[in-house]
């Protein structure tokens, strides 16, 4: 079992930033590459980053691609994303997700673990 548990959602401007982390716990978290998705209002939950176990490869989606960065620390295995330059399109609940391969884990149903969510509201 991973528990995932995130922190750091609110209330932002358009322009701004924010860091959204996850702490992974369990027996196994440290072998689990880390993940994170959104689901706006009435659509559906899409992927958003990834880290593999070691912290050195990531992804991020096309959407967010040169404002959003995905990162690791292996000493604790929290995740953490950067989010910066905030669009009004980017609110959404955001989770944080587990899976052991991480070559996978963009896909919703390849995911073993979910975090609950933590809602990010972007304002123009």
């Amino acid at each position: 079992q991973v528990y995932l548990v995130e922190s750091g959602g609110g209330s932002v401007q358009a322009g701004e930033s924010l860091k959204l982390s996850c702490a992974a716990s369990g027996r196994s978290a440290n072998w689990y590459a880390l993940a994170w998705f959104r689901r706006a209002l009435e659509k559906e939950r899409v992927f958003v980053a990834a880290v593999d176990r070691t912290g050195e490869n990531t992804r991020v989606a096309d959407s967010v691609s040169g404002r959003f960065t995905i990162s690791r620390d292996t000493t604790d295995n929290t995740v953490s994303l950067q989010m910066n330059n905030l669009k009004p399109e980017d609110t959404a609940v955001y989770y944080c997700a587990a899976d052991p391969h991480y070559t996978n884990i963009h896909s919703e149903v390849a995911v073993d673990y979910w975090g609950k969510g933590t809602l990010v509201t972007i304002s123009s």
